[in-house]
């Protein structure tokens, strides 16, 4: 029963979280509005309705409406800043036994490299892992993330990748059974017990990372990756116009604030 419990939450949390993205409201805000159109007493709601669609899709896909949507959330920590060779790092970092990576996601193409297969966000965590771990020659590196049961597991591909930047295969850790943050911070704990250890993902899933390993009693030392709100960009006229990246942008500002909400009522925050 506790298992159908848990199943049944995880597959709640996933199947509002896709619903509630700004790309998905929107399509059903203009759906609704065209279908309601159709209906001369109800015309009026419609219009409504689909001006309300194209008027959030203009704005969530917009760069500077996407970078106030973001940009609090990946300043919440701030960045491990270049570190110099043969200098050593800062004592926080030096103490860390552990580097570990949150699963990002990769695609499966043969004949690709392990590099290109993964996806943006994993790249840039799998590199500031490498970067950290050049500095930590005694510190093991921990990969996380599951398969579909017919390719390899997205822990193999993050291993795969560090391996080809040099880092030597006996010093990575897996954990490829974990389905989401709150499974990887449970088994993170069971690998590094007390020790100390980095914690590497991307800039915009930091915070909700961070609350979620305290909670299951690790003291990660937060070192994000993969940030998306660039502040001094020169100013464009095309940045006023709707563009992909903006999208997404505010798409993972809107999931993590989610994602936070949901773990926050369920009280571990």
């Amino acid at each position: 029963m506790q298992r159908f419990r848990v199943a049944m939450f995880f597959w709640l949390k996933k199947l509002l979280g896709f619903w509630l993205m700004p790309l998905q409201v929107c399509v059903v805000l203009l759906i609704a509005g065209f279908w309601l159109g159709r209906s001369p007493r109800r015309a009026r709601i419609g219009r409504g309705l689909s001006l309300t669609g194209i008027a959030l899709l203009w704005l969530f896909s917009n760069k500077y409406v996407s970078l106030a949507l973001v940009h609090p959330i990946e300043a919440r920590y701030p960045a491990i800043p270049e570190l110099a060779a043969g200098e050593p790092p800062a004592p926080a970092l030096a103490a860390c036994r552990y580097v570990v990576v949150l699963g990002g996601g990769n695609g499966n193409s043969p004949g690709l490299s392990a590099t290109n297969e993964l996806a943006p966000s994993s790249l840039s965590r799998i590199v500031e892992a490498v970067r950290l771990l050049r500095v930590l020659p005694d510190a093991r590196l921990i990969v996380s993330g599951p398969g579909d049961g017919h390719h390899p597991t997205h822990a193999t591909m993050l291993s795969r990748a560090a391996e080809s930047l040099g880092i030597d295969r006996s010093r990575i850790l897996f954990i490829d059974q974990a389905r989401d943050t709150e499974d990887e911070s449970h088994a993170t704990a069971r690998l590094v017990g007390t020790a100390p250890f980095a914690l590497v993902t991307s800039a915009w899933h930091m915070p909700r990372s961070v609350a979620l390993f305290r909670h299951a009693g690790l003291t990660p030392l937060p070192c994000p990756a993969d940030f998306t709100a660039h502040t001094d960009d020169d100013f464009s006229w095309n940045d006023l116009f709707p563009d992909l990246p903006s999208l997404e942008r505010s798409t993972w500002a809107v999931r993590e604030r989610l994602g936070y909400l949901w773990i926050w009522l369920r009280g571990k925050t």
